[in-house]
Protein backbone atom coordinates (compact mmCIF):
# COMPACT_ATOMS: atom_id res chain seq x y z
CA UNK A 1 0.00 0.00 0.00
CA UNK A 2 2.82 2.42 0.86
CA UNK A 3 4.53 1.65 -2.46
CA UNK A 4 1.30 2.33 -4.33
CA UNK A 5 0.90 5.64 -2.51
CA UNK A 6 4.45 6.71 -3.41
CA UNK A 7 3.87 5.84 -7.04
CA UNK A 8 0.57 7.71 -7.08
CA UNK A 9 2.26 10.67 -5.42
CA UNK A 10 5.04 10.64 -8.01
CA UNK A 11 2.48 10.37 -10.80
CA UNK A 12 0.59 13.32 -9.33
CA UNK A 13 3.75 15.41 -9.29
CA UNK A 14 4.50 14.65 -12.94
CA UNK A 15 0.90 15.32 -13.96
CA UNK A 16 1.07 18.63 -12.15
CA UNK A 17 4.12 19.57 -14.21
CA UNK A 18 2.39 18.88 -17.53
CA UNK A 19 0.74 22.35 -17.76
CA UNK A 20 4.08 24.06 -17.08
CA UNK A 21 5.84 21.86 -19.64
CA UNK A 22 3.18 22.68 -22.22
CA UNK A 23 3.49 26.39 -21.44
CA UNK A 24 7.29 26.23 -21.88
CA UNK A 25 7.25 24.19 -25.10
CA UNK A 26 4.33 25.89 -26.83
CA UNK A 27 6.42 28.73 -28.36
CA UNK A 28 8.76 26.18 -29.96
CA UNK A 29 5.81 24.17 -31.22
CA UNK A 30 4.23 27.26 -32.76
CA UNK A 31 7.54 28.30 -34.34
CA UNK A 32 7.87 24.85 -35.88
CA UNK A 33 4.29 24.92 -37.20
CA UNK A 34 4.78 28.36 -38.74
CA UNK A 35 8.09 27.38 -40.29
CA UNK A 36 6.55 24.44 -42.21
CA UNK A 37 3.30 26.12 -43.24
CA UNK A 38 2.81 27.63 -46.67
CA UNK A 39 2.56 31.40 -47.00
CA UNK A 40 -1.11 31.09 -47.96
CA UNK A 41 -1.87 29.32 -44.68
CA UNK A 42 0.30 31.61 -42.55
CA UNK A 43 -1.39 34.79 -43.71
CA UNK A 44 -4.92 33.36 -43.72
CA UNK A 45 -5.94 34.27 -40.17
CA UNK A 46 -9.30 32.53 -40.58
CA UNK A 47 -7.52 29.15 -40.78
CA UNK A 48 -5.17 29.42 -37.81
CA UNK A 49 -5.02 26.12 -35.94
CA UNK A 50 -2.66 23.98 -33.92
CA UNK A 51 -1.80 21.78 -36.91
CA UNK A 52 -0.79 22.15 -40.55
CA UNK A 53 -3.87 22.08 -42.75
CA UNK A 54 -2.57 22.60 -46.30
CA UNK A 55 0.50 20.39 -46.33
CA UNK A 56 3.93 20.93 -44.82
CA UNK A 57 6.68 22.67 -46.76
CA UNK A 58 10.39 23.24 -46.26
CA UNK A 59 10.51 26.23 -48.59
CA UNK A 60 11.00 28.65 -45.72
CA UNK A 61 14.13 26.79 -44.59
CA UNK A 62 15.38 26.77 -48.18
CA UNK A 63 14.77 30.51 -48.45
CA UNK A 64 16.56 31.13 -45.17
CA UNK A 65 19.61 29.07 -46.07
CA UNK A 66 19.99 30.02 -49.73
CA UNK A 67 18.62 33.54 -50.09
CA UNK A 68 19.99 35.05 -46.91
CA UNK A 69 23.37 34.93 -45.20
CA UNK A 70 22.03 32.79 -42.37
CA UNK A 71 25.00 30.33 -42.37
CA UNK A 72 27.41 33.27 -41.98
CA UNK A 73 25.23 34.79 -39.25
CA UNK A 74 25.15 31.46 -37.43
CA UNK A 75 28.94 31.11 -37.58
CA UNK A 76 29.47 34.70 -36.43
CA UNK A 77 27.14 34.21 -33.48
CA UNK A 78 28.79 30.94 -32.49
CA UNK A 79 32.30 32.42 -32.73
CA UNK A 80 31.46 35.59 -30.82
CA UNK A 81 29.48 33.75 -28.14
CA UNK A 82 32.13 31.10 -27.50
CA UNK A 83 35.06 33.53 -27.36
CA UNK A 84 33.21 36.15 -25.30
CA UNK A 85 31.97 33.45 -22.91
CA UNK A 86 35.46 31.99 -22.45
CA UNK A 87 36.98 35.41 -21.75
CA UNK A 88 34.17 36.39 -19.40
CA UNK A 89 34.22 33.17 -17.39
CA UNK A 90 38.00 33.35 -16.88
CA UNK A 91 37.79 36.96 -15.70
CA UNK A 92 34.73 36.27 -13.54
CA UNK A 93 36.31 33.23 -11.88
CA UNK A 94 39.45 35.14 -10.96
CA UNK A 95 37.46 38.17 -9.77
CA UNK A 96 35.00 36.12 -7.71
CA UNK A 97 37.75 34.11 -6.06
CA UNK A 98 39.76 37.24 -5.26
CA UNK A 99 36.79 39.06 -3.75
CA UNK A 100 35.77 36.08 -1.61
CA UNK A 101 39.13 34.71 -0.53
CA UNK A 102 41.33 37.83 -0.52
CA UNK A 103 39.21 40.50 1.17
CA UNK A 104 40.37 44.09 1.24
CA UNK A 105 38.98 47.36 2.55
CA UNK A 106 35.81 48.13 0.58
CA UNK A 107 35.58 44.66 -0.99
CA UNK A 108 31.95 44.27 0.11
CA UNK A 109 30.94 47.57 -1.49
CA UNK A 110 32.94 46.65 -4.58
CA UNK A 111 31.07 43.35 -4.82
CA UNK A 112 27.71 45.10 -4.65
CA UNK A 113 28.93 47.57 -7.24
CA UNK A 114 29.68 44.72 -9.63
CA UNK A 115 26.12 43.48 -9.42
CA UNK A 116 24.71 46.99 -9.79
CA UNK A 117 26.78 47.33 -12.95
CA UNK A 118 24.96 44.33 -14.39
CA UNK A 119 21.63 46.01 -13.67
CA UNK A 120 22.48 48.99 -15.88
CA UNK A 121 20.44 48.45 -19.08
CA UNK A 122 22.39 48.11 -22.36
CA UNK A 123 20.21 50.84 -23.86
CA UNK A 124 22.15 53.33 -21.71
CA UNK A 125 25.57 51.95 -22.60
CA UNK A 126 25.53 51.23 -26.32
CA UNK A 127 26.06 54.89 -27.31
CA UNK A 128 29.22 55.50 -25.20
CA UNK A 129 30.45 52.00 -26.05
CA UNK A 130 30.01 52.73 -29.75
CA UNK A 131 32.40 55.67 -29.36
CA UNK A 132 34.87 53.41 -27.56
CA UNK A 133 34.59 50.80 -30.30
CA UNK A 134 35.08 53.43 -33.01
CA UNK A 135 38.06 54.87 -31.17
CA UNK A 136 39.68 51.42 -31.04
CA UNK A 137 39.10 50.93 -34.76
CA UNK A 138 36.87 47.88 -34.22
CA UNK A 139 33.69 49.16 -35.87
CA UNK A 140 31.89 46.73 -38.18
CA UNK A 141 33.85 43.69 -36.97
CA UNK A 142 33.13 40.65 -34.85
CA UNK A 143 35.92 41.75 -32.51
CA UNK A 144 33.76 44.71 -31.47
CA UNK A 145 31.24 42.29 -29.97
CA UNK A 146 33.89 40.07 -28.41
CA UNK A 147 35.28 43.13 -26.62
CA UNK A 148 31.94 44.60 -25.49
CA UNK A 149 29.99 41.50 -24.50
CA UNK A 150 32.08 40.90 -21.35
CA UNK A 151 30.91 44.30 -20.08
CA UNK A 152 27.54 42.80 -19.17
CA UNK A 153 28.54 39.13 -18.81
CA UNK A 154 31.40 39.53 -16.33
CA UNK A 155 29.43 41.36 -13.59
CA UNK A 156 26.64 38.75 -13.60
CA UNK A 157 28.98 35.73 -13.65
CA UNK A 158 31.20 37.25 -10.98
CA UNK A 159 28.26 37.75 -8.63
CA UNK A 160 27.02 34.22 -9.36
CA UNK A 161 30.40 32.61 -8.68
CA UNK A 162 31.01 34.64 -5.53
CA UNK A 163 27.99 33.03 -3.90
CA UNK A 164 29.33 29.55 -4.65
CA UNK A 165 32.96 30.22 -3.70
CA UNK A 166 31.76 31.51 -0.34
CA UNK A 167 30.30 28.07 0.43
CA UNK A 168 33.59 26.22 -0.16
CA UNK A 169 35.57 25.67 3.07
CA UNK A 170 38.70 27.81 3.30
CA UNK A 171 40.59 24.88 4.78
CA UNK A 172 40.89 23.27 1.34
CA UNK A 173 43.21 25.85 -0.20
CA UNK A 174 44.83 26.69 3.15
CA UNK A 175 46.06 23.11 3.37
CA UNK A 176 47.31 23.28 -0.21
CA UNK A 177 49.12 26.56 0.45
CA UNK A 178 50.73 25.09 3.59
CA UNK A 179 51.98 22.22 1.41
CA UNK A 180 53.73 24.68 -0.90
CA UNK A 181 51.08 25.53 -3.48
CA UNK A 182 50.68 29.09 -4.67
CA UNK A 183 47.35 30.91 -4.50
CA UNK A 184 46.91 30.40 -8.24
CA UNK A 185 47.67 26.67 -7.97
CA UNK A 186 45.20 26.36 -5.11
CA UNK A 187 42.52 27.98 -7.25
CA UNK A 188 43.18 25.86 -10.35
CA UNK A 189 43.86 22.49 -8.72
CA UNK A 190 41.72 22.61 -5.57
CA UNK A 191 38.90 25.12 -5.84
CA UNK A 192 37.92 24.86 -9.50
CA UNK A 193 37.30 21.07 -9.44
CA UNK A 194 35.02 21.58 -6.44
CA UNK A 195 33.31 24.58 -8.03
CA UNK A 196 32.89 22.95 -11.44
CA UNK A 197 29.05 22.92 -11.28
CA UNK A 198 29.00 26.65 -10.55
CA UNK A 199 31.50 27.38 -13.33
CA UNK A 200 29.41 25.38 -15.80
CA UNK A 201 26.29 27.23 -14.65
CA UNK A 202 28.01 30.59 -15.16
CA UNK A 203 29.22 29.43 -18.58
CA UNK A 204 25.71 28.47 -19.66
CA UNK A 205 24.28 31.79 -18.53
CA UNK A 206 27.11 33.68 -20.22
CA UNK A 207 26.66 31.77 -23.48
CA UNK A 208 22.91 32.38 -23.42
CA UNK A 209 23.38 36.12 -22.84
CA UNK A 210 25.89 36.42 -25.67
CA UNK A 211 23.87 34.26 -28.05
CA UNK A 212 20.68 36.30 -27.75
CA UNK A 213 22.15 39.81 -27.55
CA UNK A 214 20.66 42.27 -30.06
CA UNK A 215 21.37 45.94 -29.26
CA UNK A 216 25.18 45.82 -29.48
CA UNK A 217 25.02 43.56 -32.53
CA UNK A 218 22.71 46.00 -34.32
CA UNK A 219 24.80 49.04 -33.32
CA UNK A 220 28.38 47.93 -33.87
CA UNK A 221 28.01 45.87 -37.06
CA UNK A 222 26.42 47.03 -40.30
CA UNK A 223 27.91 44.69 -42.91
CA UNK A 224 25.76 41.66 -43.70
CA UNK A 225 28.52 39.01 -43.64
CA UNK A 226 29.55 40.03 -40.10
CA UNK A 227 26.11 40.25 -38.53
CA UNK A 228 24.97 37.88 -35.81
CA UNK A 229 21.78 35.85 -35.94
CA UNK A 230 19.64 38.30 -33.99
CA UNK A 231 20.73 41.33 -36.00
CA UNK A 232 20.75 39.57 -39.36
CA UNK A 233 17.32 37.99 -39.04
CA UNK A 234 15.75 41.24 -37.86
CA UNK A 235 17.42 43.33 -40.58
CA UNK A 236 16.77 40.99 -43.51
CA UNK A 237 13.43 39.38 -42.71
CA UNK A 238 11.56 42.42 -41.39
CA UNK A 239 11.05 45.10 -44.02
CA UNK A 240 9.09 47.98 -42.54
CA UNK A 241 5.67 46.58 -41.68
CA UNK A 242 6.25 43.38 -43.69
CA UNK A 243 7.23 40.31 -41.66
CA UNK A 244 8.40 37.19 -43.48
CA UNK A 245 6.98 34.92 -40.81
CA UNK A 246 7.98 31.60 -42.38
CA UNK A 247 11.74 32.29 -42.65
CA UNK A 248 11.60 34.25 -39.38
CA UNK A 249 10.25 31.28 -37.45
CA UNK A 250 12.60 28.91 -39.25
CA UNK A 251 15.53 31.11 -38.26
CA UNK A 252 14.32 31.41 -34.66
CA UNK A 253 13.95 27.64 -34.41
CA UNK A 254 17.40 26.91 -35.84
CA UNK A 255 18.95 29.62 -33.68
CA UNK A 256 17.58 27.99 -30.53
CA UNK A 257 19.21 24.62 -31.27
CA UNK A 258 22.73 25.37 -29.88
CA UNK A 259 21.32 26.71 -26.60
CA UNK A 260 19.03 23.69 -26.22
CA UNK A 261 21.92 21.31 -26.96
CA UNK A 262 24.20 23.08 -24.47
CA UNK A 263 21.64 22.91 -21.68
CA UNK A 264 20.77 19.32 -22.60
CA UNK A 265 24.34 18.06 -22.26
CA UNK A 266 25.22 20.14 -19.20
CA UNK A 267 21.89 20.06 -17.35
CA UNK A 268 23.23 17.86 -14.52
CA UNK A 269 26.03 20.33 -13.80
CA UNK A 270 23.62 23.24 -14.16
CA UNK A 271 21.15 21.87 -11.61
CA UNK A 272 23.95 20.82 -9.27
CA UNK A 273 25.46 24.30 -9.40
CA UNK A 274 22.18 26.03 -8.63
CA UNK A 275 21.13 23.63 -5.87
CA UNK A 276 24.55 23.34 -4.23
CA UNK A 277 25.06 27.08 -4.25
CA UNK A 278 21.74 27.57 -2.50
CA UNK A 279 22.09 24.85 0.13
CA UNK A 280 25.77 24.61 1.10
CA UNK A 281 27.15 26.35 4.12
Amino acid sequence: MSTLRRRLGTLGVYLGLVPYLGFALFPFYWMFLTSIRSNAEIYDVSRLSFRVQQGATLSHYATLLTRTEFPAWFWNTLLVSVVATAISVVISTAAAYGLVRIPFRGSAAFSIGIFITYLVPPTLLFIPLSKVVAGMGLSDSRLSLIVTYPTFIVPFCTWLLMGYFATIPKELEECAIMDGATRWQALVKIILPVALPAVVTATLFAFTLAWGELIYAMTFISSGPYKTLTAGVVAELIRGDIFYWGPLMAGALLASVPVVVAYGFLMDYYVSGLVSGATKG
